[in-house]
């Protein structure tokens, strides 16, 4: 997968001229609706699949500050995948400098918020994920 560029926007930073910790999990949801495009599995044909994942827990550490207008490269990999539950790692890095480190993860549920099995009722979409986490070393 190809990383994610997201270029530092003035207004994303703070009094200090450092980007406002809130912005790292906006930079985070835009890789990782990226890397399911390159995936072939756009929030668009999940919705229309009827599959959601909402985000059950994130975990981020701070290394070095990034600041307007850098260029921030997002790698998104696959942690950990189960018939429930999605882990993405995030490694954010400016001029390949890590800066930043998150995981997000997710589990699957219906229209009726209901917890799905992917592994049974998507199996494409499960096949796919399963994939990337098997690039992990």
């Amino acid at each position: 997968m190809k990383k994610y560029g997201h270029k530092i926007n003035y207004y994303e930073t703070d009094k200090m001229g450092i980007t406002h910790h809130s912005n790292y999990v906006r930079i985070m949801e835009e890789a990782r609706i990226d890397f399911l495009d390159q995936l072939g599995w756009s929030f668009i044909k999940l919705e229309n699949e009827g599959i959601a994942s909402p985000v059950t827990s994130i975990e981020c550490t701070f290394k070095k500050p990034t600041t307007f207008p850098d260029l921030v490269e997002v790698l998104v990999t696959v942690e950990k995948l189960s018939a429930l539950k999605l882990t993405f790692n995030y490694e954010f890095s400016v001029h390949g400098e890590v800066v930043f480190t998150a995981k997000s993860t997710h589990c699957f549920i219906d229209e009726n918020g209901r917890p799905v099995f992917i592994e049974k009722k998507y199996p494409d979409f499960y096949a796919d994920l399963k994939k990337c986490a098997g690039e992990i070393k």
